[in-house]
């Protein structure tokens, strides 16, 4: 029997505890091949506006997938390796050199490796179709009919994975000469010692970690911390605090409670909770930088995800803000705006529901007043009178009127943002006209705009008398808006428009930029999504690995346990318990971190991301939950077989 033959036979006899590292790697062969496809496809490049963009992302993507995929796929070969120091010492003890066995390793590595990839390449091209229906529909695109896959795609995805799994071959292979015969056989039977709890070292990591969440939720314009350390060096001390906080909370905060939990002897003692208290006591300090990894990587995937997921579902009512009219533009021309009229007349898809000329003013203002460092010292803005204003606001079913008397003002400042936009009311600033100055007197504001942002920029609105004065001494620039019905599908009414209109009209469309977001948020989704399940199924398939480790070694005690008594039932609980124990602590610190960031952010923002993230969550848990109860049972099989 050839070392080649003895590899295949000991894949078939240990399949089911390779299953999920196999279905894993296949999985990541079928994203990188999706993002690669996407990569090199024409015909999805040929669909977008941003198809440079799109290329260079999904390179990106694909860059980020293959290392992790490389790690993950190297430390799960470790692993597999390490859990068979037994059966190698025994290959020694039967006189195989240890250059046979590393071979043999290698062997078993390489056919699984190069077996996934197969699968993953001829599944490839059916679920990238799949995938890709997938990304046209997040992204607000038709489905494309003539999807091919590329034989670049499959030539890269072929080399990259065929290299990764050479590389991680000869690990294997190279980690055989690290152990000693007395080693390979006395693995199991290593005494373990009772980790050493310090009440100071659990408090450091409660501290650590409040630290760096008291950091990440300051307001970034008043807190005298950013201040001081800078706004490049403090998210570098939160990431620092928070992963050290993390470490040691799993490994000290953690034995210190289940050394206190011991204390509570009604609890202790019932059933077979002493049992699973000692297992979770003596390997929780081994397992800490694998869980505060885990945590970590879970956290960094819900956040981008998150904040993903978050822009997706906020598109339309960020565009709505910036462009509360469906299209608009300055009448610089009578007889293109003519034409413009008429392609709306003759439009059967769209129905006006009001067309409004606005006359605007068009003046630079002194605001030294407002006393904002982010804005220079003179500024143009669009003026329009009040009555306009109420106007407008009523087609737009805004319940807001505003009353207006003699120099006083109201600010429309969509992108206003608190700490960082002026101060407008009660503050005065000049207006310049020719060679006169009016001052005006700010009365309220209003944190949106009845004029697109790109075409009327912030708005000031003015009673009607001095708007009228105002306008008999400079030029009055009239605007068009026309509002429609299924503003977010007119793409080709939105091209015709353009198509006629001079670049000083400052055409501003909602289709235009919601499309836009669609496209790039859709993307954001697209990949972050993906790429957040491979993180989370090499997550939880390490999680897999140690767990059924674990449950290897402690078959015996188990095996004592069934003899003294102890019922498949109670066994099962215990079980159920230990490994909740072990999938709790790095989602929950998982979830706390991501729900802390994503704080930060829609202050940041100044959005509520409440429904995207707890959606993400949702499904982030349920797929971890997924993994949990695989995990009980196939741990409950290796005890009681």
């Amino acid at each position: 029997m050839t070392l080649f033959s003895i590899a295949r036979k000991n894949i078939r006899q240990n399949f089911t505890n390779y299953f999920l590292y196999f279905t894993s790697m296949i999985f990541n062969i079928v994203i990188y091949f999706t993002f690669v496809t996407l990569k090199y496809n024409e015909t999805f490049q040929a669909t977008s506006d941003a198809s440079p963009k799109i290329s260079s992302a999904f390179s990106g993507a694909a860059v980020v997938l293959m290392v992790f995929v490389a790690i993950f796929i190297w430390y799960s070969n470790s692993f597999f390796t390490r859990k068979r120091k037994k059966e190698v010492g025994l290959y020694s003890l039967l006189g195989v050199r240890k250059k046979q066995i590393g071979r043999m390793l290698f062997y078993e590595n390489f056919i699984m490796g190069i077996l996934a990839l197969i699968i993953g390449i001829l599944l490839g091209p059916v679920l990238s179709k799949f995938f890709v229906s997938i990304l046209m529909g997040v992204m607000g695109f038709e489905a494309i009919g003539d999807f091919s896959i590329s034989l670049a795609a499959i030539v890269n995805t072929i080399m990259v994975f065929s290299l990764i799994t050479i590389i991680t071959s000869f690990q294997g292979y190279r980690l055989i000469y690290r152990f000693k015969l007395i080693e390979l056989f006395q693995a199991d039977k290593e005494g373990e010692q009772e980790p050493k709890s310090s009440f100071i070292m659990a408090l450091l990591s409660v501290i650590l970690v409040g630290i760096g969440y008291w950091l990440a939720l300051q307001n970034l314009m008043e807190s005298n911390a950013w201040k001081e350390m800078g706004l490049m060096v403090t998210p570098l001390v939160i990431l620092a605090t928070v992963i050290l906080g993390t470490y040691f909370l799993f490994s000290t905060l953690t034995v210190y409670l289940l050394k206190m939990s011991r204390k509570n002897k009604r609890s202790y003692w019932k059933g077979i909770n002493l049992i699973g208290t000692s297992q979770l006591l003596y390997r929780i300090k081994g397992n800490a930088r694998t869980l505060t990894i885990i945590a970590v990587l879970s956290a960094t995937t819900l956040t981008a995800v998150g904040t993903a997921y978050s822009l997706y579902y906020n598109n339309r009512s960020n565009v709505e803000l910036a462009n509360p009219i469906s299209m608009m533009f300055i009448n610089k021309d009578k007889n293109v705006t003519n034409q413009v009229r008429d392609i709306f007349s003759n439009n059967k898809n769209h129905d006006v529901i009001y067309h409004k000329s606005i006359p605007t003013l068009q003046i630079n203002a002194d605001v030294t007043t407002l006393k904002n460092n982010l804005f220079s010292n003179e500024m143009m803005y669009t003026v329009i009178s009040v009555n306009d204003f109420n106007t407008l606001a009523k087609v737009q079913k805004r319940i807001d009127k505003l009353s207006l008397m003699g120099n006083e003002a109201a600010a429309l400042d969509a992108g206003y943002y608190e700490g960082m936009s002026p101060n407008y009311i009660g503050s005065t600033i000049s207006l310049k006209v020719n060679d006169r100055v009016e001052n005006i007197t700010f009365k309220s504001l209003k944190k949106y705009n009845v004029l697109n942002y790109y075409t009327a920029s912030t708005t000031l609105v003015v009673s009607d008398q001095l708007f009228t004065q105002l306008g008999k001494e400079t030029n009055s620039v009239k605007m068009e808006v026309y509002e429609i019905t299924n503003e977010d599908e007119a793409k080709q009414l939105t091209k015709d428009i353009q198509l006629i209109l001079p670049d000083e009209a400052r055409f501003s469309s909602f289709y235009a930029d919601y499309s836009a977001g669609m496209e790039s948020s859709g993307l954001m989704i697209f990949m972050g999504g993906f790429l957040g399940l491979v993180f989370l199924a090499a997550t939880g398939s390490i999680i897999y690995f140690k767990q059924l480790t674990e449950a290897n070694s402690d078959k015996g005690r188990y095996e004592i346990l069934h003899k003294i008594g102890v019922n498949k039932k109670e066994v099962k609980r215990s079980i159920a318990k230990q490994v909740l124990f072990v999938f709790a602590l790095p989602l929950i610190a998982g979830i706390a971190h991501c729900s802390v960031a994503l704080t930060a952010l829609s202050r940041l923002m100044q959005t509520s991301l409440v429904i995207p993230v707890v959606i993400c969550m949702g499904v982030y848990t349920c797929i971890y939950i997924v993994y949990y109860f695989l995990t009980v049972n196939a741990y409950y099989k290796i005890v009681t077989k």
